[in-house]
């Protein structure tokens, strides 16, 4: 699996939700002896847009709530997608950042940001909109 892959998760907590991958570990770790990988998804997606909504309203349902795991590879679905520009996620986070809870909450505040922006540039590009719309698969 590559970095920027836009995967599904299929098990646990975050089963069914999107995430991208930041970090292969293909031949594992001294912790986790099994290829895994660094993601970083959405938890809570943004909601439905309509030209009638008010600024305040809009600003309010472009929110992301996002989440940074390590997950198995055998608990992950890839799909055809790429996410592009998350150099600058995978430079911020890393193993380290996920042992500290301050450390993790900061990583997650800089994800939120990458997301939340990418959603207010153009939330209809088929890119953005495979990442930020429904999961079509059931």
């Amino acid at each position: 699996m590559k970095p920027g892959k836009v995967a599904l998760i299929t098990r646990g907590r975050y089963a069914g939700r999107k995430a991208v991958i930041l970090k292969p570990y293909d031949d594992g770790t001294k912790v986790h002896p099994f290829g895994h990988a660094l993601v970083a998804g959405i938890q809570r997606y943004p909601g439905k847009i309509t030209a009638r909504m008010g600024k305040k309203r809009i600003a309010k349902r472009s929110k992301v709530k996002p989440f940074i795991k390590m997950v198995n590879y055998n608990h992950l679905m890839p799909t055809r997608y790429a996410l592009e520009g998350i150099e600058q996620l995978k430079q911020q986070i890393g193993n380290e950042n996920l042992k500290e809870v301050s450390q993790k909450e900061e990583a997650k505040k800089a994800v939120k940001k990458s997301f939340e922006e990418k959603f207010q540039v153009s939330p209809s590009l088929p890119p953005v909109s495979v990442w930020f719309g429904r999961l079509n698969y059931c």
